[in-house]
C-alpha cells in the first residue's frame, strides 16, 4: 500500500476523544473534596480552567467555590451528562452588562456535590453541581468566556 493511501486511511477515521479514567476521574473527586473540607482555596482555584475566561467569570467561580468551603461533604460524585445538561452546556448564557457567555470546554461529565453546613441555629444540606471537562489529558472546571 502507499504511503498516501495510508495516511487517506487513517484521516477517514473518526477522532476519538480520550476519556479519563476511572482512577482520574476518583483523583479529581477526592482532591476536590479534600481541598473543599480542608478551605484550601488555592487548590480549588487550581481546578478551575481558565484559558479564555471572562475576568468576571473567573472572579464568579472563584467565589462560588470557596463560598462554603470547609463545611462537610455528604455526597460527591462525576455523573455522565444528560441530553438537558448537554443543551444547557452548549447554549450561550448571559451576563454581566447584557454579554453573553459560553463554557470555554464542552464538559463531559459533571460534578455533583451535597454539603452539609452546622451552626448554632441548625443545619442545612445544599446541592451544586460544575460541568467538568478535559484538558491536557486532566479533568477541569472549566469557566465561561465571551460568547462567539
Amino acid at each position: 500500500m502507499h504511503s498516501w493511501r495510508l495516511i487517506a486511511a487513517f484521516a477517514a477515521l473518526p477522532i476519538v476523544a480520550l476519556a479519563a479514567t476511572p482512577a482520574q476521574e476518583k483523583a479529581f473527586v477526592d482532591a476536590y473534596k479534600t481541598a473543599y473540607e480542608g478551605k484550601n482555596a488555592k487548590a480549588l482555584h487550581a481546578m478551575l480552567y481558565t484559558k479564555g475566561a471572562d475576568p468576571q467569570a473567573l472572579e464568579f467561580y472563584r467565589m462560588m467555590m470557596t463560598n462554603e468551603m470547609g463545611s462537610k461533604i455528604s455526597s460527591i460524585v462525576l455523573e455522565p451528562l444528560s441530553a438537558d445538561d448537554k443543551a444547557k452546556a452548549s447554549a450561550a448564557m448571559p451576563g454581566p452588562g447584557g454579554k453573553s457567555y459560553r463554557l470555554t470546554l464542552a464538559p463531559v461529565k459533571k460534578l455533583v456535590i451535597k454539603s452539609t453546613t452546622s451552626g448554632s441555629s441548625g443545619s442545612s444540606t445544599s446541592t451544586n453541581t460544575v460541568f467538568v471537562a478535559e484538558a491536557d489529558g486532566k479533568l477541569v472546571i472549566p469557566v465561561p468566556g465571551p460568547a462567539k
